[in-house]
């Protein structure tokens, strides 16, 4: 039997699920303290932190199961910037293109609701990771943008939409 896989809009029910992902998936590149996004307070609320006009997020669900997901949100200190976030994949997701398909609905998003540019951020050893990000017309930065809380971030990029 053929594995289903579907992206949709993030619902409530699958805070929990994607919880797990990000803080699964995190620890896997050493992201696993203060300064990464496994500790931010959003990451046990995701659909009530993306559910508004100017954001959005994405999961990959498996027979049931969120194996991913990925959003847009507002840069903080940036009106016309958002910041493509929280975007991780459990490693049976890797390497099958569901990166590049959400990123294409994330910026598609972005777009839509009238943002000028997007932000990302990640740390060495994301290779897949950026290596996507620059596929995709984003372009490094010297140094982060925004008030990420982030501060162990080490890669930043930028893209005009």
């Amino acid at each position: 039997m053929k594995e289903q896989m579907t992206i949709r809009e993030i619902e409530k029910k699958d805070n929990i699920m994607m919880a797990q992902v990000i803080r699964e998936v995190m620890p896997e590149f050493g992201a696993d303290g203060p300064g990464f996004a496994i500790v931010d307070p959003q990451v046990d609320m995701m659909y009530e932190t993306y559910n508004n006009d100017k954001s959005i997020y994405f999961v990959i669900e498996l027979e049931g199961h969120v194996i991913g997901g990925a959003g847009i949100g507002p840069l903080v200190g940036h009106d016309d910037v958002c910041e493509l976030q929280k975007m991780y994949f459990l490693k049976k997701a890797r390497g099958l293109g569901l990166g590049q398909s959400l990123m294409n609905k994330c910026l598609e998003f972005a777009k839509q609701v009238g943002y000028q540019s997007c932000y990302i951020e990640t740390l060495e050893g994301m290779d897949q990771a950026k290596g996507l990000y620059l596929k995709n017309g984003f372009e490094s930065l010297n140094a982060p943008m925004g008030n990420t809380g982030h501060f162990s971030c080490d890669s930043w990029y930028l893209r005009t939409l």
